[in-house]
């Protein structure tokens, strides 16, 4: 108790002991960024195996004798195999100490890992130096973990993870119980009117084109932002993130050659519209309204 009394008087630490916090979970990030999509891939197609299975023999011998989730197997080098030591899975001091290359096979890490680290670092101290020594603070502090996993698993794979939306809809309600960001009446709005709003307009693009315009987890990832913001900071998420999704894909056609028939995944753009409105929701409202 005696530390959480220190950090609650002396800000600077605080902020300090976020960023060590952010790195520690950041490392942890890269290994839910990097399985969880593998993870409901593997529950996918066991169900589809116990689904289209003759017998129960048939389905039970399809399953990966190995175990796979976010703890086991322990890190490793994805080229050789080599499980790295503890020595080398300390957040950038590693990458960096080994030369962003495998000590075994010498073969190169990608610099996402680091980046993601000192990023999640960032943002998990800009968060403390906002809020300061809060429970609103902690709140936002894990809603911004949760968006970094989910646009950086949209952006890899297309998938918004049901496992994370669905329960931080959840939370985000239960935060605004006690009314730390909205009221709860406005997050319950928030959460609905959230899906709602990218559901109808997935609607009527489908029956415009004949195509779906996006994933339905973005739809959930915009109740969840509603859910934590409330209704009010919904126009400010749809119009920047919109907004900045088109410029990017007119980027992306005009100079990169993307085909325009090739979807972008809009969760990306959706989390950080909401991250941003956590932080300056109000200001950006009044710059919207003016």
């Amino acid at each position: 108790m005696v530390i959480f009394e220190y950090l609650a008087s002396n800000n600077t630490a605080f902020v300090v002991f976020t960023g060590i916090l952010g790195l520690l979970v950041g490392s942890f990030l890269n290994v839910v960024i990097l399985r969880l999509p593998v993870m409901m891939e593997q529950e996918w197609r066991n169900d589809c195996l116990e689904l289209f299975a003759k017998g129960e023999k048939a389905a039970t011998t399809q399953n990966s004798p190995e175990p796979f989730n976010l703890f086991l197997p322990r890190s490793h080098c994805p080229q050789c195999g080599y499980k790295l030591k503890i020595l080398e899975n300390i957040p950038v001091i590693s990458w960096i100490g080994l030369k962003g290359r495998c000590s075994a096979c010498r073969k190169s890490i990608a610099i996402r890992y680091p980046v993601i680290e000192i990023t999640t670092s960032l943002m998990t101290m800009l968060a403390a130096v906002l809020f300061g020594y809060s429970f609103n603070a902690a709140a936002a502090i894990v809603l911004t973990w949760a968006l970094i996993v989910l646009s950086l698993i949209d952006l890899d794979t297309r998938y918004l993870p049901d496992s994370i939306t669905i329960p931080f809809v959840w939370l985000g309600l239960l935060v605004n119980y006690f009314g730390l960001f909205a009221t709860l009446e406005n997050a319950v709005i928030g959460a609905t009117a959230g899906y709602a709003i990218l559901w109808l307009l997935n609607q009527g693009f489908r029956l415009a084109t004949g195509k779906e315009g996006m994933g339905h987890g973005d739809f959930k990832l915009l109740a969840m932002l509603g859910a934590w913001l409330g209704w009010q900071a919904l126009p400010i998420i749809i119009f920047f993130s919109s907004l900045i999704g088109a410029i990017v894909g007119i980027c992306l056609i005009a100079y990169r050659n993307h085909n325009r028939d090739i979807p972008l995944p809009f969760g990306p753009f959706l989390a950080g519209a909401g991250w941003c409105s956590l932080f300056w929701g109000g200001d950006l409202l009044n710059w919207y309204f003016s």
